[in-house]
């Protein structure tokens, strides 16, 4: 497997292209970043949203359009992909597939995990592909999304943390901004961030 990522937009979200057997996922593709996308790819085979934000999602109607790729976005986020609710001027995109929960997906012959994690998003998630998993706006290094949005929830967020503190497997951690971490480096801060959060609701 080879990673490659760039920051994109003015909040510096990461776009990242996941490389399997000659076969390229491309996740979560912000602002401008079409240039970069073409100037990597060679055989795509699909746009992977962790969840609807404008910057995690604005270059997702023009690459569908240039590399004739499927979208795959969690089921209740699709609304922000297609109606702007933030009122951003986001490129409208619609989902080939809207994925439900959590679902375990083949694309071309490569496994991909959703798991659900909503708070950030109703629909926010994390892609698991072998032991990686890119987190979107669920965690980062040392910190977590935040849960006080339209549309976040702050209960949500608490049985999401929760959920994921149950999962013993190892994974590496990409995040949709800044630098990467490892699941069990985010575990430990859990229940400090669980503790934040309650104060909230």
């Amino acid at each position: 497997m080879q990673i490659k990522v760039q920051p994109m937009g003015a909040y510096q979200t990461n776009c990242y292209i996941v490389t399997i057997d000659g076969k390229e996922l491309i996740i979560d593709p912000g602002q401008h970043a079409v240039k970069w996308v073409r100037a990597q790819v060679n055989n795509p085979v699909a746009i992977l949203n962790t969840h609807g934000h404008f910057d995690h999602v604005w270059s997702n109607a023009a690459l569908k359009k240039a590399l004739h790729v499927p979208l795959y976005c969690p089921d209740e986020d699709a609304f922000m992909l297609e109606e702007d609710p933030f009122g951003q001027g986001t490129p409208s995109s619609h989902p080939d597939y809207r994925v439900k929960g959590d679902e375990l997906l083949k694309i071309e012959g490569i496994q991909v995990r959703y798991r659900h994690f909503p708070g950030h998003t109703p629909g926010n998630s994390i892609i698991e592909i072998a032991n990686h998993w890119f987190s979107g706006d669920f965690l980062f290094q040392q910190s977590i999304g935040r849960w006080d949005f339209p549309y976040s929830s702050g209960s949500d967020m608490i049985r999401s943390l929760q959920k994921a503190m149950q999962i013993k497997a190892s994974f590496i951690l990409h995040p949709g901004h800044g630098a990467g971490t490892t699941l069990s480096a985010a575990q430990s801060i859990m229940p400090f961030w669980i503790e934040q959060v309650k104060q909230t609701v």
